[in-house]
């Protein structure tokens, strides 16, 4: 599904982001990336949804390279890959269904779409995507009054409209206690899993990392660190990557 070789990211400060990474994701693969704030995982994750190029390097989608595809075929890329975000990104003014259904965006003409804020379409296919993440009956409910546990499993069922191949998920507990947090990650990967999709997610729970993924990549200062199996992530790795005591990374949560 991505394949990325020497792959690096300045900014126009000098900032070096990401640097010379190598790393091949297959299909249906679920990746959860780890690391310290500042390693660049965020910037990895907007070169995977296609949001930045790459400064140098090479960089395939599903067999295109994105380095030099057309701006029209980015645009088709992007559709293929859905992502959830820490701050979720709805509208809170809006029903929950308005929100849902902004993942068809994609596949709607403009008039369709704009016909859809005042005749909610396709309400039975917003309303199972609520049921699979829990929360059907606040189908009509306005956004801001859900909690933020809430808004994320309605993140979560609006990328299921879009139905993409990849879903990226950049930090999306981070904002919630461990118990709820746990939950979403392990809906977001039971969900995958059922309808053979991909999933990414950066994550700053080690211990849901490690819980709930066949496959670790940690990430340190723009680089690869390791990418193992959980059972071979060891506390001198995690101590390594996070560059604090083993002690204070035996066992990483929400801190």
């Amino acid at each position: 599904m991505y394949r990325l070789e020497r792959v690096r990211k300045v900014f126009p400060d000098g900032t070096v982001a990401v640097d010379e990474v190598n790393l091949r994701i297959a299909p249906g693969e679920c990746v959860a990336v780890i690391g310290p704030s500042g390693a660049g995982k965020t910037t990895l994750f907007r070169l995977l949804n296609a949001t930045l190029r790459p400064t140098a390097g090479r960089l395939w989608f599903g067999g295109h390279d994105l380095t030099h595809v057309s701006a029209k075929r980015l645009r088709d890329i992007r559709r293929r890959i859905g992502t959830v975000y820490q701050q979720h990104n709805l509208v809170p003014q809006l029903r929950v269904i308005h929100n849902v259904l902004a993942g068809r965006l994609g596949h709607w003409s403009l008039p369709k779409a704009l016909w859809s804020l005042l005749i909610p379409r396709e309400r039975l296919t917003a309303l199972t995507a609520l049921e699979q993440v829990g929360i059907p009956e606040k189908l009509y409910t306005r956004t801001a009054h859900l909690s933020g546990g809430q808004q994320q499993r309605v993140a979560i069922a609006r990328v299921l409209l879009q139905d993409p191949d990849v879903i990226l998920a950049d930090e999306p507990v981070s904002s919630v206690d461990p118990t709820l947090g746990q939950s979403i990650v392990q809906l977001l990967v039971s969900l995958v899993q059922a309808r053979q999709k991909t999933l990414v997610a950066n994550l700053h729970a080690v211990s849901l990392a490690l819980e709930y993924f066949p496959r670790v990549v940690g990430f340190r200062r723009g680089r690869v660190l390791f990418d193992l199996p959980p059972e071979a992530v060891t506390e001198d790795l995690l101590a390594e990557l996070y560059g604090e005591t083993r002690a204070n990374v035996a066992v990483p949560g929400y801190a």
